[in-house]
């Protein structure tokens, strides 16, 4: 969700089976740019809101029809909030961050206040009697009257780098420009009752959305998100999609001068080009599973309005990466709620099955349909009823589709991502393998190359953590003092008691999967510091009919200390013997096997932060097998067998 202020410069060592090639970090496809050009453009434009594919507000007949069975639901939402106490934000909720890292007090009630604004205006729409119109009156006059609707972890953006609004500067975040968009569907659906009351709220609403997300839009190239300024190897993450979604909503609701909004949209497919490019060709998602709605995700939305906006005339959805990057959410669904968590991600989720559905549609993904239809386990489609205006209004229009649509997750036994080095293998006996590659200096980066998880039967059991709760620490250089992003943490060697080390340098090479055999390798040996005295460190996970065989074929320069292998678990572990370790999960057992040189420990890891005891209870353990013998050559074999 966070941009890391970090550059990256690489190639990956890629490959496709038997063949390796050199990846490119950014590929200039520039897809948008190459449908049309500003002239063009101008041309295909759906002018004064008519691309707008829901009801107008006075349309009775058509938004009964839009919300059928969810009218009821949606005016007893709103009508929770009749007496809703819209929420001030103190100056001392915005300092707390830079105080004390805490992110979370300017936020609460932040975010309260467009959940509650986006909720009316769903219930308003959906009732049509008048009701809610005070309420969302007084959310939007409030909105208008805050200093800025950046949030507070973001304002470190400005020129003051404090995160206190400056009331002198307008920058554009993910806060701002969801807030800005929100608004203005809110003055594109009741304009007309708000003017009854006085027009200058309406005007109002106008003079602030320009303010804060038409005219820095325009006029600042060095916002890095829209990564016109971007460096050589310098990251686009999902921020980029995001705001140039939302962006792209409000020009497309608020500017009605066709020159002007030619300007606007074509300079925001300039700026998507630029994510696209850097996305690689096979869709995966390198900032976690988590960051898929947010990145492919975003990506989708932004695609779509832009589609909606040029009435069809220019449109990605027929491209093979774009269908890649919405099936990734497919493919990294384990099960029971379990996915793969590379990154920044949780072990636990799924994804929006409303999303996954449109997009599968968009891409003519059966695979995409299908699984969100198998996400909502004989569940009706529901209305999303976040903060998020667009999504809301697009679950409204695709629910009943979504609820006729055959439910099913079927995806191939191994999926390879050769570009990013992601790989997915399973077995007919419910074994589950997620490894990869990959460098120390992707978005969202966790120090992990060369990790995998295990999971039996849809259930992890050798795991990666994940991440705990976003602070300031979080996005800052004392990132990798914070255990998680450590190598050290994941399933990894520590090569002469040396974890792994954060850079651009620090990285997988001579990646390959063999799909048929179900065999990946890498060596990670570079993505370790000049202090670990490693020459090569070749990983290989080999996944058999009941068994996972993990391979270390390593060569040291010097022995300085004893090597150590890391796993971690949230299972009860024991010791029956030397050389074997069992670990059961929630039912389900397997024995880890090891060399008898190795002498085994288990270490307590307390779990005081609710983002990661949400997922794995209140502690999780680190098994450390530390070889007792020294050598500058040798192969490690780890087995873990079903029990």
């Amino acid at each position: 969700m966070i941009q890391m202020r970090y550059v990256c410069c690489v190639l990956l060592v890629a490959a496709l089976g038997s063949m390796s090639f050199r990846a490119k970090a950014y590929t200039e496809r520039n897809m948008l740019q190459k449908m049309a050009d500003e002239a063009t453009l101008k041309d295909m434009l759906v002018l004064k809101q008519a691309w707008v594919p829901y009801p107008a507000y006075t349309d009775r007949a058509a938004w009964d029809s839009l919300t059928g069975s969810n009218k009821q639901y949606l005016i007893e939402a709103g009508e929770k909030l009749l007496n809703y106490k819209w929420q001030l934000t103190p100056a001392t909720a915005y300092l707390e961050f830079e105080r004390a890292g805490n992110r979370k007090i300017m936020e609460e009630s932040y975010m309260a206040n467009r959940q509650a604004l986006n909720t009316l205006m769903l219930a308003e729409l959906a009732e049509g009697k008048g009701r809610f119109i005070d309420q969302l009156l007084d959310g939007a006059y409030m909105s208008c009257e805050m200093t800025s609707w950046v949030q507070s972890a973001h304002l470190s953006r400005q020129s003051s780098k404090r995160s206190f609004p400056d009331f002198r500067e307008h920058i554009i975040d993910l806060g701002s420009g969801g807030y800005g968009a929100l608004m203005a569907w809110v003055h594109y659906f009741f304009r007309a009752p708000f003017d009854k009351i006085n027009p200058v709220v309406s005007l109002q609403m106008r003079k602030v959305i320009k303010e804060r997300v038409l005219d820095p839009y325009m006029n600042d190239d060095k916002m890095w998100w829209m990564a016109f300024d971007r460096k050589p190897g310098g990251i686009i993450n999902n921020w980029n999609p995001w705001c140039n979604s939302n962006a792209l909503q409000c020009f497309l609701l608020l500017e009605d001068d066709k020159d002007r909004l030619a300007e606007a949209v074509y300079r925001s497919m300039k700026s998507v080009d630029k994510f696209i490019n850097y996305v690689k060709a096979d869709g995966a998602c390198e900032e976690g599973t988590s960051y898929w709605g947010h990145a492919a995700g975003k990506l989708y939305d932004y695609l779509q309005i832009l589609s909606d906006g040029t009435g069809g005339k220019i449109s990605l959805f027929h491209e093979p990466m774009i269908r890649r990057m919405g099936e990734y959410i497919s493919r990294s669904y384990v099960g029971n709620g379990w996915v793969v968590n590379f990154a920044d991600a949780s072990a636990r989720g799924g994804g929006d099955a409303m999303l996954i559905y449109r997009f599968g549609k968009a891409v003519n993904s059966d695979e995409m349909m299908g699984f969100a239809a198998y996400l909502l386990k004989d569940k009706k489609p529901y209305v999303i009823m976040g903060n998020d205006a667009f999504r809301s209004l697009q679950s409204l229009l695709f629910g009943h589709e979504l609820s006729e649509a055959i439910p099913k997750h079927d995806v191939p036994d191994v999926t390879w991502y050769p570009e990013t080095e992601f790989c997915h293998m399973k077995n007919k006996s419910g074994m589950f393998v997620a490894a990869k590659g990959g460098f120390n200096n992707e978005s969202h980066n966790h120090n992990d190359a060369g990790t995998f998880s295990l999971y039996v039967n849809t259930i992890p059991v050798l795991i990666d953590a994940g991440v705990g709760t976003y602070t300031r620490k979080t996005f800052s250089g004392e990132r990798y003092t914070i255990w998680t992003m450590q190598s050290n943490y994941h399933n990894l060697p520590m090569i002469n008691d040396v974890p792994q080390k954060f850079g651009q340098n620090y990285k997988a090479a001579n990646t390959v999967c063999n799909e048929k055999k179900r065999i990946f390798s890498t060596d990670i040996a570079a993505a370790y510091p000049a202090e670990a005295k490693v020459k090569s460190w070749k990983r290989s996970y080999s996944l058999e009919s009941r068994k996972l065989k993990i391979t270390d074929d390593y060569t040291l320069t010097e022995c300085v200390a004893p090597n150590r292998v890391n796993f971690l678990t949230w299972g009860n572990v024991t010791f029956p013997s030397a050389g074997k370790i069992h670990v059961e999960v929630q039912g389900q057992k397997v024995e880890l096997l090891y060399p008898v040189r190795f002498k085994a420990d288990l270490e307590t890891i307390e779990l005081d932060d609710p983002r990661l005891s949400n997922v794995w209870g209140k502690k999780i353990y680190r098994i450390v097998l530390k070889d007792e013998k020294q050598e500058m050559t040798g192969i490690y074999t780890f087995t873990v067998k079903l029990l």
